[in-house]
């Protein structure tokens, strides 16, 4: 079949037209569906961003509303804190106002008391120049009276006369100066006696301290015999190495269940005490044991001293810096014939701030000297020096006040004479809490020496019959010859017996001497 060339031409312009036409027409379909859909995706777009905005702007005022919020808060929170801090300031003041005015009226009563005291002096001395005006006025009577019947009866020369009245009246003034004397100041005495009696009890009262006495010794029980073997160890390398590291003396003997520990050090015996009973609960017992035992037994006894310090210093309401605080723990294991140190200082602070606060002293500073006064027997077995030096020295590196110190360190007047008030009341304070009953104990040898040596002094005195030493060596009472010493010679007898004791003696407390003049008149009916 033959085909025309032009008709195939044709037909495929054909073709193309319509190809192009189709395109056309897909392609216009797909423009406008694109416009659509941008269009769609703009208006989207629009309305998401009118949305972000809307979201913004309620997320923004919700901001700013939630910071308001918190400003607010933390406003009223700092006003809240500012009048509580205001409040408790108020409260301060007004609490030292109070103890302002009670300390006032405490000086004021006090001042009244000795107005009155002053009077009743003044009335006691006005009295005593009454009697003797009166014994001056009937010795003058009785003079010209004896003159008169000395030369009526006796017809002596008035110059011989004389004297012998003279003689007579002057013994008859003496005793009645003496009467006077003693009289007055008895009564002194009495009140002075009173007043401090009332004051020291109020102190000791206010601290009822216990105290516990140390020993030389600390017995560790057994649960068996079979340990001491083990606790000897072969040859003997066991207790070998637990002297050597711990320098302690260990006493295993046919004492049942039990060794014995032994050491004059407290701190060391203490140490060893408890290094033994860790290696006997633990079983355990040969030389590296034993020195790691006795390493942890050193460490519990730092802490226990720790402890011990900060509830010391808790108790007697006083602050002290770390390396005093360290030091002061130290007196846990440190005695004074038998009274623990530390326990010792605590008293004597509590004693010197009552005695403060009732004559009106600064209390907290003899609280503070009074609890830091024997501190340098912390140090006195390690370091040479008085515990008075090594104290002083501690306390001038830690920077605490020169009235501290000077009232520390003065309680046994070994640096000069005290220069406060507060010196004087710790040096008291010391005194009661060393001397009162079953604070302190002494061994039997320097008990009897010093008894022997108060009755070597009241028997060194001439008129003095017999002395005797009681009530422990705190009163001594020397019989007098009652021909050789009256009663004036007697009252300078005890003074000058009690200076010299005071002079050569070194006592606890206080030593009371009592002179006794009896007069006996002895006849005999035949």
């Amino acid at each position: 079949m033959n085909i025309n060339p032009a008709v195939v031409f044709l037909l495929a312009l054909a073709a193309c037209l319509v190809g192009v036409a189709v395109t056309y027409l897909v392609v216009t379909a797909q423009s406008k569906t694109r416009a659509v859909e941008v269009s769609t995706a703009l208006a989207e777009a629009e309305r998401r961003s009118a949305q972000a905005d809307t979201s913004i702007e309620t997320r923004h005022k919700e901001l700013q509303i939630e910071a308001r919020e918190q400003v607010q808060r933390e406003v009223a929170l700092l006003r809240e804190t500012i009048e509580k801090e205001t409040a408790d300031r108020r409260q301060e003041i007004k609490e030292g106002e109070q103890r302002l005015r009670e300390r006032e009226s405490q000086m004021e009563r006090r001042a009244k008391n000795l107005d009155a005291r002053d009077k009743a002096i003044e009335a006691q001395e006005a009295e005593a120049k009454k009697h003797l005006q009166e014994a001056q006025l009937t010795v003058q009577t009785s003079r010209d009276e004896q003159k008169r019947e000395l030369e009526r009866v006796a017809r002596l020369p008035v110059a011989e006369a004389r004297e012998i009245l003279l003689q007579r009246v002057e013994e008859e003034v003496r005793e009645e100066m003496s009467r006077v004397a003693r009289r007055i100041e008895e009564s002194v005495r009495e009140d002075a006696e009173r007043n401090a009696r009332k004051v020291l009890a109020l102190a000791i009262q206010r601290c009822a301290v216990d105290q516990t006495a140390e020993t030389a010794v600390s017995v560790v029980p057994l649960p068996s015999d079979e340990l001491k073997g083990r606790i000897i160890g072969r040859e003997g390398r066991n207790i070998r190495t637990f002297e050597q590291l711990s320098g302690c003396d260990l006493i295993i003997d046919d004492t049942p269940e039990a060794v014995v520990v032994s050491c004059f050090e407290p701190m060391r015996r203490e140490i060893a005490r408890l290094a033994l009973v860790n290696l006997v609960n633990d079983g355990r017992i040969h030389p590296a044991r034993i020195e790691d035992m006795l390493n942890k037994a050193r460490l519990d006894v730092q802490q226990r001293m720790r402890e011990a310090a900060d509830k010391a210093t808790a108790e007697a309401h006083v602050r002290l810096s770390k390396p005093l605080l360290e030091v002061f723990g130290r007196l846990l294991y440190r005695t004074s014939y038998g009274q623990n140190i530390l326990k010792h200082s605590v008293e004597v602070s509590g004693i010197a701030a009552s005695i403060a606060a009732e004559i009106g002293a600064d209390a907290q500073l003899c609280k503070r000297a009074g609890l830091l006064h024997d501190i340098g027997k912390a140090l006195d077995q390690e370091h040479e020096g008085t515990h008075i030096e090594l104290g002083e020295e501690l306390l001038r590196r830690n920077r605490e006040p020169e009235p501290v110190i000077r009232a520390a360190m003065e309680h046994h007047m070994d640096i000069g004479a005290m220069t406060s008030l507060e010196a004087v009341i710790v040096q008291i304070a010391d005194a009661i809490s060393s001397s009162r009953p079953g604070a302190r104990r002494e061994n039997v040898e320097t008990y009897i020496k010093r008894l022997q040596n108060l009755e070597r002094i009241g028997d060194s005195f001439q008129g003095v019959e017999k002395t005797f030493a009681i009530q422990a060596g705190r009163e001594v009472r020397i019989i007098v010859k009652p021909d050789q010493l009256d009663d004036l010679l007697s009252l300078r007898l005890a003074r000058d017996v009690a200076q010299r004791i005071q002079e050569e003696m070194t006592y606890p407390g206080e030593i009371k001497v009592t002179v006794i003049r009896e007069m006996r008149s002895v006849e005999y009916a035949r």
